[in-house]
């Protein structure tokens, strides 16, 4: 991507601290990670550095619309807000797709963007959201392709229901998530209150770039979303 390119925009959250529990749902179609103009393989960046896309790789990620997307029900609060805090992940594992990849921090901006991953190697985590086994979807956010050829994500559109994605905690904990569902969204159609679920049961969200890339604005006009649950 030229930087992954993400729509909408996360719940903000209290200073230095992550989102609370009673936090409202994003804005519908405000863009969540594209805050560049220059964009490289699927994801905007955040200011962490551009590429020069050669040639786009969209091929496989257009018009993905496979499997059911979870219904996130609402949880307690009170329970969630006395319960502890799930360890922060610190790596993410899809053995379908031979992806084994540390994870780093990402933030929101004072614009209200999400920071993508500096590196189109790299795969992020919205570290101010809900951690992998609370309650609520953990974001990951990663590029799917550069100038240099695929990168982190560009095997995500391959997934399918059943898939195996494994997290692993700092506290050297395994959690299995379970692919329920993909999705391409136009940017100015993305489901931000669907996709940024704060309340619920634990859930995964892995978002790139996808659909058309186009050349004259430098950018992806979609994105895809893979839709996970707690396993078991």
């Amino acid at each position: 991507m030229t930087g992954p390119a993400t729509t909408g925009r996360p719940p903000s959250a209290p200073e230095g601290g992550r989102p609370r529990r009673d936090r409202r749902q994003p804005p519908k179609r405000r863009r969540l990670i594209i805050a560049t103009a220059a964009v490289v393989g699927g994801i905007a960046l955040g200011g962490a550095g551009t590429w020069a896309l050669l040639a786009p790789t969209t091929a496989g990620i257009r018009d993905v619309d496979i499997g059911v997307v979870p219904v996130q029900q609402g949880g307690d609060d009170t329970a969630a807000e006395t319960a502890p805090a799930a360890p922060p992940p610190q790596r993410i594992r899809i053995a379908t797709i031979g992806l084994d990849k540390a994870l780093t921090g990402l933030r929101v901006q004072q614009d209200g963007t999400l920071a993508a991953p500096g590196n189109p190697a790299d795969v992020g985590w919205w570290s101010d959201g809900p951690r992998p086994g609370d309650p609520g979807a953990a974001v990951f956010v990663g590029h799917v392709d550069s100038a240099t050829g695929p990168a982190a994500f560009y095997g995500l559109s391959s997934l399918r229901p059943g898939d195996r994605i494994t997290v692993r905690r700092d506290d050297h904990t395994d959690l299995a998530f379970t692919v329920r569902a993909l999705r391409s969204y136009e940017k100015d159609a993305f489901p931000d209150s669907q996709v940024y679920t704060t309340t619920g049961p634990p859930a995964l969200r892995l978002i790139t770039c996808g659909g058309t890339y186009d050349r004259t604005r430098g950018e992806y006009l979609a994105n895809l979303v893979v839709y996970a649950t707690l396993a078991g």
